[in-house]
Order: structure tokens, then C-alpha cells, then sequence
């Protein structure tokens, strides 16, 4: 695993706060973060919009996301984006 990037997976239970709580403790010693969206998640391409759209509102302004595929990559801006 590299330094700058930690990997998470979002499995049947879905986006929980138990998710969200890892992902901010991993924001603290990572630049980038991805999570893999498993087949028992979801695998419907607005589903995966809806879930990075609530991680993004739920971490802030600071964070951005990229869609490729079933994956999200999150990154942590030094300055809000506007």
C-alpha cells in the first residue's frame, strides 16, 4: 500500500458511520483516499454518484472526488474549492 493512498471497500451494509469514521482517520496520514464499491454494495452508476456525493458532504468543502468505474478516489485539497 503506498503512502499517499489508502484502499477501503464499501460492502452489502453499505455506506455506514463506521465507513465515514475510517475514512477521516485516514485523511490524517493520507493525501488520497479509494474506495472500491463491491457487487453487493451497489452496481448501479447513480448509486455510486449518491454515496461519493454523501462522503463529500459529509467530510466538507476540502474534499473532491473522481468516479472511475465502481471506484471512488477522494483527495484532500490544502485550500477550499470553490
Amino acid at each position: 500500500m503506498s503512502k499517499f493512498q489508502a484502499t477501503l471497500q464499501i460492502g452489502k451494509n453499505g455506506l455506514t458511520d463506521g465507513i465515514i469514521e475510517n475514512i477521516k482517520t485516514c485523511f490524517k496520514t493520507r493525501e488520497n483516499v479509494k474506495i472500491c464499491l463491491l457487487k453487493s454494495a451497489e452496481h448501479d452508476r447513480e448509486k455510486v454518484r449518491e454515496i461519493a456525493e454523501k462522503i463529500q458532504q459529509e467530510l466538507g468543502k476540502k474534499f473532491t472526488y473522481r468516479i472511475i468505474g465502481f471506484t471512488i478516489f477522494l483527495k484532500k485539497w490544502r485550500k477550499v474549492k470553490r
